[in-house]
């Protein structure tokens, strides 16, 4: 029977480590995670100037969170496709396909959420 493994701050740090790793690797290699970001940046900006309330607050972080979750997953399914299968396959590029669409599908929510809630407030401040 194994010994179940010990819990240390070291081996978190680490695992810490490898994470943030993970997303520099993300905005360092990704051109499309590149640009989420600076629609993020955006959203928050707005979110600032225009005094978006708790709901709208959440409800903008959590797209952003969702998009950019994302893009981690579509880069990790597309580099692993890539080193599984380094040859152009119809089955790799079907994979590849659902997991960039997953990305947009989730994009296309994060701007329609952030057309409902910036849209109008936009509209009220030039009005």
């Amino acid at each position: 029977m194994n010994k179940p493994a010990q819990c240390s701050i070291t081996k978190r740090m680490q695992s810490f480590m490898h994470a943030f790793n993970g997303l520099k690797l993300l905005f360092k290699e990704e051109h499309n995670a590149r640009i989420h970001l600076a629609v993020a940046i955006i959203a928050l900006t707005l979110g600032f100037v225009l005094d978006i309330n708790t709901t709208e607050w959440l409800t903008v972080l959590l797209s952003i969170a969702l998009v950019i979750s994302l893009e981690l997953l579509n880069a990790a399914i597309e580099n692993l496709a890539d080193f599984v299968c380094p040859q152009k396959d119809v089955r790799i590029k079907k994979i590849k396909d659902l997991a960039a669409g997953a990305v947009l599908w989730g994009a296309m929510a994060a701007f329609i959420i952030g057309g409902v809630i910036f849209v109008p407030k936009l509209w009220q401040l030039i009005s």
